[in-house]
């Protein structure tokens, strides 16, 4: 499949885990894809390049606009143009389970910086390049916490609430520049981050899983779909909406 042919698309924490699942299925499917993330990404633009795809590794800090500005540059110079955004970066996996009252405000600010200003701001960067062809898909990656009310994890469920409400409201503002503007929110699910700290107990994962009306872990390629489809042609009707990809856990 080429549905992605002559577009290119941009995916933020794209160089491990669910990032880099998204990163590896748009250039399959014959996108240009820019691996921006402040993790090096070359290594999978290589390996996209050896599976005969095409991508670029753009170093970038989603907290800081000139990084962002400088990624946005390159992905002009080198591809001529931005279809797809697929805001991803996040803290997620390394953050701690605590009560609200035992986090730190540097652990706050630095998580609402990552996961909400920095999907404004690369939001903001691209859509100069989106409004001049009259055509563009932004696809952000939120969380069921935020539908759920997760506890022990204030911030990062606070911050995925955001996420929700910034894609709603971004959609309304660039309808008519032709930009549809989208959320996916997964539930917990077994990206390399999260199985590599060791914060997450098989009790905390099997009640999850139980939760669910499909009862089994989650991986990086079960979101893999829904970000395509967001991304397409095929939903070109679609905006300002949130999906849901959690195995059933919450009907929404």
């Amino acid at each position: 499949m080429t549905r992605f042919s002559d577009q290119v698309a941009i995916v933020t924490g794209g160089a491990q885990g669910i990032g880099a699942a998204y990163a590896r299925a748009f250039a399959a499917e014959g996108a240009k894809v820019v691996i921006a993330d402040i993790l090096d990404g070359s290594e999978l633009a290589d390996e996209i390049g050896s599976a005969g795809g095409e991508a670029l590794a753009a170093t970038v800090d989603v907290t800081d606009s000139a990084s962002i500005d400088a990624m946005v540059r390159t992905a002009l110079s080198e591809y001529g143009r931005v279809d797809i955004l697929v805001n991803n970066a996040a803290l997620f996996a390394a953050l701690k389970h605590s009560r609200f009252e035992d986090i730190s405000e540097e652990e706050w600010i630095r998580v609402m910086d990552v996961n909400v200003r920095g999907v404004w701001q690369v939001s903001k960067a691209v859509t100069p390049a989106m409004r001049e062809h009259g055509y563009g898909k932004i696809v952000n990656i939120a969380s069921t916490v935020a539908l759920k009310g997760t506890p022990m994890m204030l911030h990062y469920t606070a911050s995925k609430g955001a996420v929700i409400a910034l894609t709603r409201a971004l959609a309304r503002e660039v309808g008519d520049d032709g930009i549809c503007v989208n959320a996916v929110a997964p539930g917990l699910t077994m990206s390399e981050g999260v199985l590599e700290t060791g914060y997450w107990s098989d009790e905390w994962i099997d009640r999850n899983v139980a939760s669910r009306i499909i009862k089994r872990r989650a991986v990086p390629d079960d979101m893999v779909g829904t970000v395509l489809f967001l991304s397409s042609r095929d939903a070109d009707f679609i905006t300002g909406q949130t999906m849901v990809v959690d195995g059933g856990a919450v009907p929404h």
